[in-house]
């Protein structure tokens, strides 16, 4: 062989290497590619919450807690938990929504969370419950009183406000 013949022999297998790695790439890419299409295409976007905005006032006097629906979607009250906490101590007996008379409590609440209401709480409308004196902590003017609202486990507000 010659000197010629080595040298083109040479130069032919050097140029095939350039060529498998811009394949090996291109292959790299488009699987790459194809798993984030199908990454992208799986993924669900879960119902969003209800966004509504409230209000909390709290009467210490006549330890009363009521809270007003001031703008947003309508809650549904059947699917609404309501957690109460007096200085940050959550009371002993939580209000079943909607309810008539539970203990724990005086009377039947306000508004919607009567269970003789209207499930459904829209703007405008006003709740409220009277805490008994055998729920504790008790409820007195100068208190800070803290409100968690959750639909279906989702916590929808945290309200907290002073007890006149």
């Amino acid at each position: 062989m010659t000197e010629e013949t080595d040298r083109t022999a040479t130069v032919d297998t050097r140029a095939v290497s350039p060529v498998i790695g811009v394949l090996a790439l291109v292959a790299l890419t488009v699987c790459l590619a194809a798993v984030v299409a199908v990454g992208v295409g799986t993924w669900s976007l879960e119902d969003a919450s209800a966004t509504a905005t409230f209000e909390l006032s709290a009467d210490g006097d006549r330890s009363a807690i009521a809270i007003t629906h001031v703008t947003g979607d309508a809650i549904d009250v059947e699917t609404l938990s309501v957690t109460i906490a007096v200085n940050g101590t959550a009371i002993a007996e939580q209000p079943p929504i909607p309810f008539v008379g539970a203990s724990g409590f005086d009377g039947a609440p306000d508004g919607p969370f009567n269970a003789k209401s209207d499930s459904e709480w829209t703007a405008g409308e006003r709740a409220g419950v009277a805490l008994a004196s055998t729920n504790s902590p008790t409820l007195a003017a100068g208190d800070s009183v803290t409100v968690t609202l959750a639909t279906d486990g989702k916590r929808i507000a945290t309200l907290e406000t002073t007890a006149t």
